[in-house]
């Protein structure tokens, strides 16, 4: 089934960057994006291109094969599906669906700076630009017909992200309860997962629950054997992220941190205050540029987070984009807040959502503070609870 709304706003957003065409390419699943604007009924086993066009009908190119999943792919719409058979009806097909066309957007981005975006093998580049096309990236145009969230996706975000902190929390004081008994990383992961379960929430993987210098593996997920005992004076980290178990539903993705006692070293506190700090500078940053009317890229808020972390003589511990892109994935397709892994030029436009999580990684511990934001038309906002202090562990 075509989505109606996804080739609309793609034929808006060509329309006002004056681009003939969006030819969207996917063999086996390379290109998620294909199933999102074209969803198949069933399994696709043979290469298959949507050409949306600013004006006129887009063009769905099937094996015959795999003709019969994409049916009903033009209900609704205003898509034509054309079958091909052999390599020669294949390019066929596409040179006439190209025709006229001197510039294309594709899933690819130059040198493969962003890897979420390059999704296109460089044959198939090859392939197209032999028929007279010159292939640009689809980067941003991918990002407006796809990644925003609706009125509904964005309420049902904020739901899970309010359970998302109270269930971090009920696992801090999971473990003041059991502290006596010696609670493990993993029994707290799966205390987490058991609260998942109640409140209807579902995730593919995770959560992360670290202590001391596991904190410091941003990464780092307990196993059931070898996870280490939680005690007084220790640091813990936990990352959490869930969606509502409904068809459609966007993540939601947290990270709170605290300390096994009622008094927290100053070391602990000082690494604490400038992630904070980092954090909210980040935050402020995007909101005063979107108030001065100033378009946003996402590696200017990495940069002005790397810069508060350096300045105060951590540069070198905060090893990871300042955040990712959220949608049906926790990582999503849309812009990260990146000037680090990558360079991302990608704008931060109303609609899309993304995390903001600094982190400051030691040998001995590591603290990360992780909030989702959201990008409305009146600018952005934290979308999920905020930690503002240190969560103090103590037994009852």
């Amino acid at each position: 089934m075509a989505n109606a709304r996804m080739i609309d706003d793609a034929r808006e957003y060509l329309q006002a960057e004056n681009l003939p065409g969006w030819l969207i390419y996917d063999y086996l699943g390379c290109n998620p994006v294909l199933a999102q604007v074209a969803t198949p009924s069933g399994h696709v086993t043979r290469p298959v291109f949507l050409f949306v066009p600013v004006d006129g009908s887009a063009t769905l190119l099937t094996h015959h094969v795999d003709a019969g999943k994409f049916a009903d792919a033009g209900d609704g719409t205003d898509l034509k599906q054309v079958v091909y058979s052999s390599r020669v009806t294949l390019e066929s097909a596409l040179q006439k669906t190209l025709s006229g066309c001197g510039r294309v957007a594709m899933e690819y981005s130059p040198r493969n700076g962003l890897p979420r975006v390059s999704r296109v093998d460089a044959g198939t580049v090859e392939l197209v630009r032999s028929m007279g096309a010159d292939v640009v990236s689809s980067a941003d145009l991918m990002q407006y017909a796809t990644q925003r969230w609706s009125p509904e996706q964005l309420a049902g975000h904020k739901r899970a992200a309010d359970k998302l902190a109270r269930i971090v929390n009920e696992a801090f004081a999971r473990i003041g309860q059991r502290l006596s008994d010696g609670p493990t990383e993993f029994e707290i992961a799966e205390f987490i997962r058991a609260r998942f379960r109640e409140e209807s929430l579902v995730t593919a993987d995770g959560p992360i629950v670290s202590t001391n210098a596991h904190c410091s593996d941003p990464h780092y997920e307990p196993a059931a054997e070898g996870s280490s005992v939680i005690a007084p004076g220790d640091w813990v980290l936990i990352d959490l992220w869930a969606r509502e178990d409904t068809p459609g539903s966007v993540y939601a993705d947290i990270t709170w941190t605290a300390y096994v006692g009622d008094n927290p070293s100053e070391r602990h506190r000082q690494i604490f205050d400038i992630v904070l700090g980092a954090r909210d500078a980040a935050l402020s940053f995007l909101q005063d540029s979107f108030s001065r009317g100033e378009p946003i890229q996402g590696w200017q808020a990495d940069d002005v987070a790397r810069t508060y972390i350096a300045d105060h003589g951590f540069g070198d511990y905060f090893t990871h984009r300042l955040g990712h892109s959220i949608y049906h994935t926790v990582h999503g397709e849309g812009v990260n807040l990146d000037n680090f892994e990558t360079h991302d030029t990608r704008r931060v436009i109303p609609g899309v959502g993304f995390s903001i999580e600094p982190g400051i990684y030691l040998p001995e511990f590591g603290v990360r503070s992780e909030i989702d934001a959201y990008m409305s038309e009146g600018g952005p906002y934290a979308s999920s609870p905020v930690q503002r202090d240190i969560v103090l562990i103590t037994a009852p």
